[in-house]
This record gives C-alpha cells, structure tokens and sequence, in this order.
C-alpha cells in the first residue's frame, strides 16, 4: 500500500476542515486522481504534518477532514543554508531539488561578478514550487526557505547567524579548514558557472567565511552545490 499523499496548505488549519485549492488542488485531482475516501497528509510549513481524510471533491477544491496531528520526523536538526549562484536552464532547479532532498533548510540564490544568469519573479516562484515538489517527495514537513540576492555582498550577509560560514572557491588550492571540523549550523557559498573574482574571495574572507578547495577537478556549478550540500549533510549528522 502506496504511502498518502501530501499537500501544502497556505497556512495552520483553524479548525478539522481544510480546503486545499490552487495548483495543490489540481495536482491532486488530474495528476493523482485523489477521491473522495482517501487518506491524505496536510503540511503548513511549520514542521507540523496534519493526517487527513477527503471528504469532498469540488470543481476547485476539495474539502478534508482532518483526523491528527503530529511533528515530522524528517526535518533536520542542524539548519544548513546554501548560498548559490543563479545558473542558465535550469540548472538552479536541480540544485533545489537536490539540496531539499539533502536536507537544507534554506537556499539563497544570487548574482555575483562572473554570472550570466538572471533572475525574475516567475523564476523565483518556479524555485520554491520545485522546494516544495521535493520535500514533498522526500517526505520532508517543511519545504527550504527560497530568497534571491542582486547584491552580493547582501547574500554574504544573509548568513551573519550561521556558526559555521564556508566558501567553495575553484581557484583555491588547499582549503583554509576542514570541512569534517564543522560543528552547529552551516552556511556554505557555491558560484555559478564563471566562479568567483579574487576580489568576491577576499570579501567573502572579511565577512567571516572560510574557503574551501573541493579537490583538484573543477566541477561543474551544480554538481560542486550538490556535493558541498551532501558534505555539510554528513558532517553535521544528516546522513549518519
């Protein structure tokens, strides 16, 4: 028997009855095919899981009652952000996905020196509709927070709270420290396709942020996102 399916829901249920509407509601009737009957999983964001029972399905909505209430097991205990560079296609998708899947709480995309991406409103939304794709996916209650820098420096600041504070930079030979060593909550910066300037580098260093090698190979920006994702993930315990 196939797991229930899980929606999110714009925000705390106020009462045993939540409608789920909007594109949750579509992809629940013509892609899943959800009928009334069926047990489903209610999520606000909050951490919190809702279980559920269908009890009518609208032209626009459905109606479901909800049944319990419980805290997601999912979530993890060390918050992780990643700081990336906005990439062409749809490359900054993959890297959501991904670091959701991996357990990053939050993601923030920015443009830097060498970026030849840009950024709008639709684009962004389409980044947190994939967040929210994924956690759903991988059972998480929460899908990572999505924010978007145009200032670079902006984004460095964004991470003032984070113990730990990693740049991933493809011009450095050996790291300033050991990733293994990390300890607490995480901020980690990747670049986009171009990297980095010596110049963003010695910014990042006067914000707080040590470097890191990834190895001698240059990486492609996403898969350099993914793999600093995946070593953050295991060091602080997530994949343990």
């Amino acid at each position: 028997m196939s797991a229930p399916k899980r929606f999110f829901i714009d925000s705390a249920p106020a009462g045993n009855e939540v409608y789920i509407e909007g594109e949750e509601f579509i992809h629940a009737k013509t892609v899943l095919r959800i009928e009334e009957g069926a047990e489903i999983i209610l999520l606000d964001n909050s951490g919190k899981e809702y279980t559920a029972i269908v009890a009518k399905v609208e032209k626009h909505r459905l109606l479901a009652h909800i049944t319990g209430e419980r805290q997601g097991d999912k979530e993890p205990q060390t918050p992780i952000y990643l700081l990336c560079g906005a990439l062409k296609g749809d490359k900054t998708e993959l890297i959501v996905q991904k670091a959701t899947e991996l357990g990053v709480s939050k993601i923030g995309v920015f443009s830097s020196e060498y970026c030849s991406a840009y950024m709008n409103e639709n684009k962004l939304e389409r980044l947190k509709k994939v967040a929210r794709e994924a956690a759903k996916q991988c059972q998480r209650s929460r899908a990572p927070e999505i924010v978007y820098f145009d200032n670079f420096k902006a984004a460095l600041l964004s991470a003032d709270d984070y113990k730990n504070k990693l740049f991933a930079c493809e011009f450095l030979k050996t790291s300033d420290g050991e990733i293994s060593n990390i300890n607490g909550s995480v901020a980690v910066v990747v670049g986009s396709e171009g990297g980095f300037s010596e110049k963003e580098y010695n910014l990042a260093k006067d914000e707080g942020y040590t470097g890191i090698s990834l190895g001698k190979r240059i990486l492609r920006a996403e898969t350099a996102a993914i793999a600093v994702c995946t070593l953050c993930a295991y060091f602080t315990g997530e994949l343990k």
